[in-house]
């Protein structure tokens, strides 16, 4: 069975077309600059070179067939026709209460996702004229599916994601703890039982996706029981430009002091802050290590502080769980910065948490870090969300 991820922002779509059965990647590529000008189609065969198309491109309807044409394509296609396309799956970031797991797209489906646009202004949106996109291009009659960030964490007791707001807010604004990267966290806890050798209903594991944006999640018995992005992506760890959590009392009062308004005042927490604002230099970690290798205190800072409160969360939701029996690190940082993840278990002995020095000279690949014997492993999982999306998408089929 082939299918076709699909993955689209507001003014990009990025794809895979990947071979479920044998889990191979057959082709990926992104469609950049959709709907203004230089719009661009980068399509990579697999074992062949990126084939690089300029056209134009003003909706996703075009970019959706330029990739559908690029797959077919005598020179650089990987498939004759249109039908060796079994089904397509859409990564869409919020399902709002509606979605507890991914399902197959229908009209209630798309007005749910059209529901929560207040919830993910912008995303949702772009995530929703993808889908309209495919079903322009190739008719209904190819099965579509959505995976949403926010399912894995339905999932959660009411009790870790319900705000200390008056209950309205909720019932009226649906204003609550969500979740993302759950697709992420899904795959990698999954990923982390067949290396333990164990149903993944029997573990208690920690999942550290760290990258620009950062959220970890409690998996117990394979369900989300916490995690920390809440109503947005802005709640939770330092990342690299979002503050993370702090006293919303520092909105008015930014807003008074600087002259600004309250919309102003999210933009900064959301593009000025994290690890940029507190270092002055940037939100990419391979700059701040070097600044801070080069003795910059303020990018020190930034590590410190980065490092401090993702170990805050491991010790938190060990605690929740009542125990752990795995940490896993992934995404850009968790997967390639030896440094970070030995500073983000650093302390946590007296858990179980012991890291292996040589074990974690390692770099984006699969490994066990941990020491020999400790009780707690510690695994590098590289995430693979498109791999997941199709499974979830091939399982939905077959049913």
């Amino acid at each position: 069975m082939k299918i076709l991820v699909i993955n689209a922002g507001s003014s990009s779509l990025k794809y895979q077309f990947i071979d479920i059965d044998s889990k191979e990647v057959i082709a990926k590529g992104q469609c950049e600059r959709i709907g203004i000008n230089g719009s661009v189609l980068k399509h990579t065969p697999m074992g062949r070179d990126t084939v690089v198309k300029e056209a134009e491109m003003p909706t996703h309807t075009q970019a959706i067939e330029m990739v559908l044409d690029a797959l077919c394509c005598e020179d650089c296609g990987v498939i004759k026709s249109l039908d060796e396309i079994s089904a397509v799956g859409h990564r869409v970031v919020h399902g709002g209460e509606f979605f507890k797991g991914s399902v197959i797209i229908d009209d209630s489906v798309k007005a749910a996702i059209k529901e929560c646009f207040d919830l993910a202004p912008l995303h949702n949106p772009a995530n929703l004229i993808g889908i309209e996109a495919c079903e322009a291009a190739m008719g209904k009659n190819v099965p579509q599916v959505a995976v949403f960030d926010t399912a894995f964490h339905q999932t959660m007791p009411n009790y870790a994601y319900m705000y200390a707001l008056p209950y309205e807010y909720y019932e009226d604004f649906k204003v609550r703890r969500y979740g993302f990267h759950g697709t992420s966290h899904k795959y990698v806890a999954s990923r982390a039982a067949e290396i333990l050798g164990k149903p993944v209903e029997e573990l208690k594991i920690i999942t550290a996706h760290l990258g620009n944006g950062s959220s970890i999640a409690a998996v117990d018995g394979g369900k989300s029981v916490d995690t920390s992005m809440g109503f947005t992506p802005l709640a939770g760890l330092i990342m690299g430009t979002r503050s993370g959590d702090l006293d919303p009392a520092i909105i008015p009062y930014l807003k008074d002091k600087c002259d600004m308004t309250a919309e102003q005042v999210i933009d900064v927490l959301n593009k000025k802050s994290g690890v940029l604002g507190i270092s002055g230099i940037s939100s990419d970690f391979r700059d701040l290590m070097s600044a801070a290798d080069n003795g910059n205190k303020r990018a020190q800072l930034a590590v410190s502080m980065f490092t401090y409160h993702v170990r805050s969360y491991i010790a938190a939701y060990a605690a929740a769980m009542g125990g752990v029996d795995a940490v896993v690190f992934t995404a850009g940082i968790g997967e390639n910065t030896k440094e970070i993840r030995r500073d983000c278990v650093k302390g946590l002995e007296y858990m179980g948490v012991k890291l292996d020095e040589e074990k974690n000279n390692c770099r984006g690949i699969e490994r066990d870090i941990s020491a020999d014997g400790a009780k707690v492993k510690i695994l590098v999982i590289p995430t693979n969300e498109e791999l997941m999306i199709a499974t979830d998408t091939k399982n939905l089929i077959e049913k």
